[in-house]
């Protein structure tokens, strides 16, 4: 939690009229990517357990509603008969390794940013739609799995702010564009904000037990 606040402080709009956003993403890349990569890995790593023993009990079981174990089990843990897991490994390296380039000072073709935006597009849409599975559907959150949603998030946003001030993608007006550039930060942390909200109000009554 602590990384994933500095991140947001170092991307706070005082510090990006002095920083240029390009030269803050790619660590935003490397970082939310490693993030994700070992919580992929964690994650996978438990699910190979559980198929080799059906009684094995992850560390992320935390409690009825923090748990990868019941979440695992689910229709909605694999898509097209893979583990979603291999999913995130891959996309994760993929962007670890792309922000590594572009931190060497590589200059990507508009092109590149285009499909960069449609996968971190996709990427955010399919951590919704996950969201809303476990929330609602699963009635339970796997933890590596909410990590990875978390920093899903900053990447998906900042590609699109740079993409937008780049000119590589163009989305509403000026005015609209103008808004959500100055006020990236506020933004951010509203859609985090939410996001925590419904956890609780959703799972209030098992929360308010811990009281």
């Amino acid at each position: 939690m602590d990384l994933m606040k500095g991140i947001l402080d170092n991307m706070s709009s005082k510090k990006l009229k002095g920083q240029k956003l390009e030269q803050v993403l790619p660590y935003i890349m490397i970082v939310g990517g490693a993030i994700g990569l070992i919580a992929s890995l964690l994650l996978t790593h438990d699910k190979i357990k559980v198929l080799q023993n059906p009684g094995y009990n992850p560390l992320c079981n935390i409690n009825p509603i923090l748990s990868c174990g019941s979440v695992m089990k689910t229709e909605q843990a694999s898509l097209f008969g893979m583990p979603n897991t291999i999913f995130g490994i891959i996309a994760f390296t993929a962007l670890i390794s792309f922000g590594f380039i572009m931190a060497s000072g590589a200059i990507f073709k508009r092109w590149l940013w285009q499909v960069a935006q449609v996968f971190a597009t996709v990427g955010v849409l399919f951590m919704h739609y996950l969201f809303f599975q476990g929330v609602f559907r699963i009635n339970a959150i796997c933890p590596w799995c909410f990590v990875t949603w978390m920093v899903v998030i900053p990447i998906f946003w900042y590609v699109t702010l740079y993409n937008l001030r780049t000119g590589n993608i163009k989305i509403g007006n000026r005015d609209f564009n103008k808004f959500v550039q100055k006020n990236h930060g506020n933004i951010l942390i509203g859609w985090y904000a939410i996001i925590f909200l419904i956890l609780i109000t959703r799972f209030w009554y098992y929360w308010s037990t811990l009281l």
